[in-house]
């Protein structure tokens, strides 16, 4: 299983006053960690939407353990917990310096034409996409 290691620099902005990152902040990070899984895999975002394709978020899930402060430069590690075609499911692991879990998670997503909306096989119509997944998924 191929993971990416993204290392966050929590900025001011991001967190409340407390000092605390706002949970709304952990998706944007999971994005972040998603591309770099994704560019690591040897594909991008830019590429996938020339092709008139898209792939949107259909879920998504995060259990928030502890809380991560402005100034702390917590670790994102990003993989793919599970693929079927058609779905994918990235994981997540947000990590602090002192090795503390501070989020896990996953989102969920499909690729669909831009123009209709449509769900599309991953598997016929992205077929590198499909070998590379298939590859580097987590095994079970």
């Amino acid at each position: 299983m191929l993971q990416s290691k993204t290392e966050i620099e929590v900025r001011y902005a991001e967190t409340d006053q407390m000092g605390i990152v706002h949970h709304s902040n952990y998706v944007v990070w999971c994005e972040l960690g998603r591309t770099h899984l994704i560019q690591k895999l040897g594909f991008t975002y830019t590429e996938l939407e020339e092709t008139g394709i898209v792939s949107p978020v259909i879920n998504i899930d995060l259990r928030y353990r502890f809380p991560v402060h402005y100034g702390e430069a917590p670790t994102l590690y990003t993989w793919i917990e599970s693929y079927d075609g058609v779905r994918v499911v990235y994981g997540y692991s947000i990590v602090n310096a002192n090795g503390e879990q501070c989020a896990d998670g996953t989102s969920s997503h499909v690729c669909v034409k831009k123009d209709t909306f449509r769900p599309i096989s991953i598997k016929k119509h992205l077929p590198e996409w499909h070998q590379v997944y298939e590859k580097n998924k987590k095994k079970t």
